[in-house]
């Protein structure tokens, strides 16, 4: 099944937005009133439409949303909030980007509504979902999707070339110096410094570092000697947590190299690697260059769930092969009956094409029609 269309995605620079308050409310288990770090958002407004959400139906649902997880999709639930808010002054709603892993944590153990996760569930955790989606269990359902950009800061390059063997040997402390002869080679001409390589990774359990990671096990596996998965998993280098202090350390230090999203790269104005990948030219991270790589995607997913699979080893011309989808991860039986209605109001309007449209300003993939078919009609069968 095609995942994304050719033309779906667009990068342009950030612009995150945050408003404050929140109060809590679990669907899928019992109540709790935690918080953590993030961006939150609260019910302002009268009831009409503001001009940037369009027409938005906030259903019988009412009630206070508590969600957390993937830092990727960050500013785009910061956007649809506000929105959402704006319309329907009778919900609240705090989304914490705390890192996919910490989200399905908070998630299975029934402190939110949903969870935003860069990586599909596993089936260990589906199992252990049916102890808060009583009669149900937990499901995927992808929502967000955009390029992983490579970012660096080295004081007179402004065009970098890396292959995923040299990636892997500067995540992996292999190679040290910017000037090693590997990088060298890739960008014949440039003025390299011998400046130390600060290479930073996630400190957090990250869907951001298990698609990336990903690549490096799919595209230079002799290169990159681990299991991958969440957890940072190669010595040395430096952590910071979540993929805007990732970028904000890139920026502060010179000699650095990090990952992160597309928008978090723009809103930096950091520049960004490009990717040999066996094309006929070096690969420019962008949101079209994105969508080219994930566009022979398949979900996998069986039921309800809609989890996708991705070609981390393509060598499409102009295709970018570090991409990650972002999925919201919830119950597809045993809400709470009193906040089932605001929680599908809510994920409908994500999921709607005004909204996904709206993303694609920040940098993210509206999702394709076939993908928003299939999510719109999961969410409508939540019960």
């Amino acid at each position: 099944m095609k995942l994304l269309r050719k033309n779906g995605l667009r990068a342009t620079a950030l612009g995150a937005l945050a408003v404050s308050g929140a109060l809590v409310l679990t669907a899928c288990g019992s109540d709790d009133n935690s918080s953590g770090s993030g961006a939150s958002a609260s019910a302002s407004g009268g009831t009409s439409a503001s001009p940037a959400a369009g027409a938005i139906d906030c259903g019988k649902g009412s009630g206070n949303l508590l969600a957390s997880g993937s830092t990727a999709q960050q500013n785009a639930m910061d956007q649809w909030v506000k929105n959402f808010m704006q319309s329907c002054s009778g919900t609240q709603i705090n989304y914490k980007g705390i890192g996919s892993g910490a989200g399905v944590q908070q998630f299975l153990q029934g402190q939110t509504a949903f969870a935003g996760s860069d990586s599909p569930l596993k089936p260990e955790q589906i199992t252990q979902s049916k102890k808060v989606c009583s009669g149900g269990q937990a499901i995927d359902l992808p929502m967000v999707g955009g390029p992983i950009s490579v970012i660096y800061n080295v004081p007179g390059v402004d065009d970098l070339t890396l292959d995923a063997p040299t990636v892997a040997k500067i995540f992996n402390s292999k190679i040290t110096k910017w000037n090693d002869p590997a990088i060298a080679k890739l960008n014949p001409g440039a003025k390299l410094p011998a400046t130390a390589i600060q290479p930073f990774h996630r400190s957090d359990d990250s869907g951001t570092t298990d698609n990336f990671t990903k690549y490096l096990i799919a595209a230079a596996k002799s290169d990159w000697p681990f299991s991958g998965g969440q957890t940072w998993q190669a010595k040395g280098g430096q952590s910071a947590q979540g993929s805007a202090n990732v970028a904000s350390q890139v920026k502060q230090t010179a000699g650095a190299i990090g990952y992160a999203e597309l928008s978090y790269a723009n809103s930096n104005q950091l520049p960004t690697v490009q990717l040999d990948t066996g094309a006929s030219a070096p690969v420019k991270v962008s949101a079209d260059s994105a969508s080219k790589a994930v566009a022979d995607a398949k979900v996998v997913g069986t039921g309800g769930d809609l989890a996708l699979q991705l070609d981390y080893t393509t060598k499409a011309e102009g295709a970018w092969p570090i991409t990650l989808v972002t999925n919201e991860i919830l119950c597809d039986k045993g809400n709470k009956a009193a906040t089932l209605d605001a929680t599908k109001s809510f994920l409908n309007y994500i999921a709607s094409d005004d909204a996904q449209k709206q993303i694609s300003s920040l940098g993210y993939a509206p999702l394709p029609d076939n993908i928003a078919t299939q999510v719109r009609t999961a969410i409508g069968s939540l019960s």
